[in-house]
């Protein structure tokens, strides 16, 4: 309740304030006090990104490429009865990506521009606190690998508010990206201003593995997202004791229990962010998985591969919301329009339906709309 009392005062400040609660909040919460934006210099040294990152850069930017171009569009139209029917899709026009601060994350910005891009999105605006007054080079690079012009040196509350309300800037349809408690709060008391990807929480892998899975491979997997910060949750869900015993270090929620059947039933009820299934046949169990944010099957597919290079998108839902919430995808880049044309003909034969509906819920000139529509004599226009 704090923390949601706490925002909701920054957010109502600068929606008042403006630019100067911007800079103020620049100078008290990111220690900054220059441009918002990097000069001329210092996009030109962010060629200085040393050959072999260039190449690993473009490695996982094909791999992404290839995995979300197959994301088609699923726009359609049909005729029925002289009347058309259909669904477009049109791209967002403006997105704002934040990057959080600290280590650079480039695998963050990959992940969320090359569908930003496949959806045919034009302009991007991104937001990153500085480090040392500097956005980090490789940040900066690969905003300028995908023509990425807008670059801002904001951070934290004050950088969602500037994206959702037009403070410094052209105001963005939709914000993407992770963050801390403070952005995610953020993020979600702006939403119905602006679009949101979805309020992230602490990372979770959840792996189902049985006496057959490489201990080792195991822990490390496990641990692996233990890292990303204190409130990460592991969980290990097994029917081996083994195994069990194997990764019992305190850092990790374990579950013994009779069958890998029902070691899936459980990882359903937890919806975790990350499901890696580490067994014999481990593709069996893909239509009993109904809560998920992704899953990886096999010993080679561990979670951090898919964090980096697998190219599948690193962007999921957390805190149980697999239930109901989906992987970043190109389809989140863009919206739905529904369009229709009625001939005179299927209006005539229906409007009774209208009519009487209009009728039960007492809404008078919704029926007066379509009675009025009568036959045309032969000769009217």
């Amino acid at each position: 309740m704090e923390l949601r009392k706490y925002v909701s005062g920054i957010l109502e400040e600068l929606r008042e304030k403006g630019e100067d609660a911007l800079r103020d909040c620049m100078r008290r919460f990111d220690g900054y006090t220059g441009e918002m934006f990097p000069d001329s210099q210092e996009w030109a040294e962010s060629e200085a990104v040393e050959e072999v990152d260039r190449n690993i850069f473009e490695r996982v930017i094909e791999r992404l490429l290839d995995y979300h171009q197959h994301q088609e569009k699923r726009g359609f139209a049909y005729l029925k009865n002289g009347s058309l029917f259909g669904l477009k899709e049109v791209p967002l026009s403006r997105i704002g990506i934040y990057i959080p601060g600290g280590m650079p994350l480039p695998s963050t910005l990959m992940m969320t521009a090359v569908p930003a891009r496949i959806a045919g999105v034009e302009e991007i605006a991104l937001c990153t606190p500085p480090v040392q007054g500097r956005i980090p080079t490789p940040i900066l690079y690969l905003a300028k690998r995908f023509g990425i012009k807008e670059v801002y040196k904001i951070g934290g509350i004050q950088a969602i508010a500037a994206m959702a309300y037009g403070i410094g800037m052209k105001r963005v349809d939709k914000i993407f990206g992770p963050g801390n408690a403070y952005v995610n709060e953020a993020k979600r008391q702006v939403y119905g201003d602006v679009g949101i990807d979805s309020p992230a929480g602490p990372s979770e892998i959840c792996v189902i593995a049985d006496e057959n899975a490489n201990k080792e491979f195991i822990l490390n997997d496990l641990m692996s997202q233990r890292e990303h910060g204190k409130d990460s949750k592991a969980w290990l869900l097994t029917p081996s004791t083994g195994l069990a015993a194997f990764c019992d270090n305190g850092q990790i929620e374990i579950s013994v229990l009779d069958s890998l059947e029902d070691c899936v039933r459980k990882a359903n009820e937890i919806a975790p962010e990350h499901l890696q299934i580490s067994v014999n046949n481990p593709l069996k169990y893909l239509d009993s998985v109904i809560n998920a944010g992704a899953v990886y099957f096999g010993e080679y597919t561990p979670v951090p591969s898919a964090d980096y290079f697998l190219g599948t998108n690193h962007v999921l839902p957390t805190g149980g919301t697999a239930r109901f919430s989906s992987v970043l995808t190109v389809e989140d880049f863009g919206k739905k329009i529904a369009f229709a044309s009625l001939s005179e003909e299927e209006l005539i034969a229906n409007r009774d339906l209208g009519i009487r509906l209009a009728a039960i819920e007492g809404l008078e000139y919704h029926a007066k709309s379509l009675a009025a529509r009568t036959p045309r004599k032969e000769g009217e226009r």
